[in-house]
């Protein structure tokens, strides 16, 4: 069993037309420089606000709430799922760089609604060793964005923890509909 997405078609990491994707991006890279000018932004956001979301290439969060460079410190893991992890960004992020506000994101359609945690054990077959961390899980997105909610707002080691709010972006009509806490 093998707990790869999908079997490659072409030579791993390569695209069609010759190179990796990563060559493609590091070709982005070199146009992007070649017209960069430093903006002599800080690194504290803007808008104080930190937001924490799916990795899922669907969600592009900057358009999606208006967002432009310098406004927001973005944290993304699979499933958006507050962690040990997102708590210490979240913690540096508050601490160190001044945000007061946390914004959580999950979507519909998520990867982890399909996913139990017997992917650690088959990844244990797999591989010979089990992983550290859990896969985080779910069945319902709306429980889980109020299980990130409370997360948060029970931290010891957050300083802000009075505005926190929850939505899930529907990835078919890209609207954010708020998730009641209780």
């Amino acid at each position: 069993m093998t707990t790869s997405a999908s079997v490659p078609t072409e030579p791993e990491g390569a695209i069609s037309g010759g190179g990796t994707v990563t060559d493609r991006l590091v070709d982005a890279n070199e146009r992007y420089a070649a017209a960069f000018s430093d903006p002599g932004m800080d690194a504290r956001p803007v808008l104080q606000v930190a937001v924490v979301a799916c990795m899922d290439a669907r969600l592009d969060l900057h358009d999606a709430l208006g967002l432009e460079l310098g406004d927001c410190h973005t944290i993304r893991n699979a499933g958006g799922v507050v962690t040990d992890d997102v708590i210490r960004s979240l913690t540096i992020s508050q601490r160190a760089l001044g945000t007061r506000s946390v914004v959580l994101i999950h979507h519909t359609g998520c990867g982890l609604e399909s996913l139990t945690e017997d992917f650690r054990h088959d990844l244990e077959m797999e591989v010979g060793q089990r992983p550290a961390w859990a896969v985080e899980a779910f069945r319902d997105v709306e429980q889980d964005v109020r299980q990130s909610m409370q997360r948060v707002r029970t931290s010891p080691f957050l300083l802000h923890t009075d505005d926190v709010r929850g939505f899930v972006f529907d990835v078919k009509t890209g609207l954010l509909r708020e998730i009641d806490p209780t």
